[in-house]
């Protein structure tokens, strides 16, 4: 969800559904407090007709912003698939140069040790190898000892070529990784600059549905007040009549109002009555209100604010991208950011914007769903985790731990 856009979605997509209820029942609508029979007041048809191209185009438009979420939607689980094969391959990469090390340390080891031998068989008095030569009784002796020499040396020197062959092909292994690994890197950049692409096109979409969903409202106040006019004149003409034919009596039209004891006006709506830095995060979760609906990065937001750490912008799937790095419950630490960056459970802005929480340590992620709310892990990733999927990381790379 966005701080900036969250919201539009969800008022321009209840803002066309409540059109459509009035425009299927434009006489129940409007007429408040008239009497029944006003029913057969209407509009006139040039109003009429351009309410009905109006509604057409905005619902045009509406399938278009929908066909961009649904397709950001897709790239956006692609492009959390391409984050699980990076972080895979980076364990991957991590345990090959564990392998390394300890292949460099036995290498480094043997060969120390084979120095140690040839330096103190130079040293000793009588169990050198030259003494031992030396000492041979016979030429048949000489050759043993000779051929014994040999073969510590050979165990020696295969030993040392082993380990350094099996590190060569670590090296070699480790390389092809990286390799691999700075080939999903790109193509993680790609698909986020694909999605900033659709998002750039959602806003230019948007902003043609926020003109049409004006221009209807504006013709329904027109053709809202056309009706509510004849309705008026029909019941003046009754009451008219009813005041010749009973002109001593007093009757409930009395007093010349044509609305019946309505207030209803032509246009107008009708008004509805750990550490420190971590502690001080979680203590700014309890204490920072809600924004508003949808508005779950702008309570983030204002939640890193208020604790002192600083000022972070962007919507939900802007940090997810930025910020968001794993998925390893072992790595989820208090104060840290909880967010996917899309998902299908609260339909157009949860597509195109994903949701982001703070996680509080305990097993539990607060964020702004409306009201402030708080989730187990299990029961945040089982709601949100249903798109791109679910990962956590520290707002603007600070750790707080």
């Amino acid at each position: 969800m966005s701080p900036n856009n969250d919201s539009i979605f969800t008022q321009e997509l209840s803002r066309r559904t409540a059109l459509k209820a009035l425009f299927g029942a434009a006489s129940a609508a409007v007429l408040f407090g008239l009497p029944t029979r006003a029913h057969a007041a209407e509009a006139s048809q040039e109003t009429t007709d351009k309410l009905n191209a109006a509604q057409a185009q905005l619902d045009e438009v509406q399938a278009q912003l929908d066909s961009i979420a649904n397709e950001y939607a897709a790239l956006a689980n692609k492009n959390a698939q391409t984050l699980n094969d990076i972080e895979g391959v980076q364990g991957q990469i991590d345990d090959t140069q564990e392998q390394i090390d300890t292949k460099k340390s036995e290498l480094k080891k043997k060969r120390n040790d084979l120095s140690d031998r040839v330096a103190a068989s130079y040293k000793s008095g009588g169990t050198n190898i030259l003494s031992l030569l030396l000492a041979s009784g016979s030429f048949e002796e000489l050759v043993a000892n000779a051929h014994y020499v040999e073969k510590i040396n050979k165990s020696d020197r295969d030993a040392i070529e082993d380990i350094q062959t099996i590190q060569k092909e670590l090296d070699t292994q480790k390389s092809e990784l990286e390799s691999q690994k700075a080939d999903l890197e790109k193509l993680k950049d790609q698909q986020t600059a694909q999605m900033q692409d659709m998002q750039a096109k959602q806003q230019e979409v948007q902003t043609v549905l926020n003109g049409l969903s004006d221009d209807v409202k504006e013709l329904m106040a027109q053709r809202d007040s056309e009706i509510l006019a004849a309705a008026q004149a029909e019941e003046a003409a009754k009451k008219a009549a009813a005041a010749a034919a009973a002109a001593n009596k007093n009757n409930s039209y009395s007093g010349g109002s044509s609305s019946g004891g309505g207030s209803y006006a032509p246009g107008t709506p009708q008004q509805n009555a750990g550490s420190g830095k971590q502690q001080a995060v979680v203590n700014a979760c309890y204490s920072t209100p809600s924004p508003g609906q949808n508005w779950c990065a702008a309570w983030v937001t204002n939640v890193f604010r208020n604790a002192g750490v600083g000022y972070f912008g962007g919507n939900a799937c802007d940090m997810f991208n930025a910020w968001c790095y794993s998925s390893n419950r072992s790595a989820l630490q208090v104060g840290m950011i909880v967010a996917d960056s899309s998902h299908s459970g609260t339909g157009t802005p949860g597509l195109l914007y994903g949701h982001v929480g703070i996680y509080v340590g305990g097993g539990i992620v607060m964020s702004n769903e409306g009201a402030i709310t708080s989730r187990s892990l299990d029961s945040f990733i089982g709601f949100y985790g249903t798109g791109s999927g679910v990962r956590w990381g520290w707002l603007g790379g600070i750790s707080l731990s």
